[in-house]
């Protein structure tokens, strides 16, 4: 009896615990996709007259996040600028384009202050900050 209260107690801490280092895990691994993908996206850039890809599809990085969706990828002009992740003030993070995991919950809107944008993992500052969205 002693045995299994004792079980459950170290389950009840230790179950968490690794939720928690699971999470941090998978943020870090978009961390650092992102990273890549975005070192990927200004290499078109350099050979292609400053022009973006169209898509993840025309640098070969349409990837998955940790979390099993893909990575949003979003040119600023035209069109899209509207829909550009904006800071508190309601500015564009960026300038040049929009790369970004919807995070755990698989849930985003442009605003980084909205509840369901909290958690994405973002590229901010024309690459300059990689990271969770919250702590921008």
């Amino acid at each position: 009896m002693i045995a299994l209260a004792v079980l459950s107690l170290s389950l009840t801490f230790a179950v968490p615990a690794y939720r928690d280092y699971v999470t941090r895990a998978k943020s870090s691994k978009a961390i650092s996709d992102i990273g890549i993908i975005s070192m990927v996206i200004e290499r078109y850039r350099a050979h292609n007259g400053d022009d973006p890809p169209p898509n993840l599809e025309a640098v070969d990085r349409a990837w998955l996040d940790p979390w099993g969706e893909p990575y949003i990828y979003r040119t600023l002009d035209g069109p899209n600028l509207s829909a550009a992740r904006k800071n508190k003030n309601l500015v564009p993070i960026n300038t040049d384009f929009d790369l970004y995991s919807k995070g755990p919950d698989g849930d985003s809107v442009p605003p980084l202050t909205a509840k369901s944008s909290k958690d994405d993992i973002i590229r901010a500052n024309n690459g300059a900050y990689v990271g969770i969205a919250e702590n921008y």
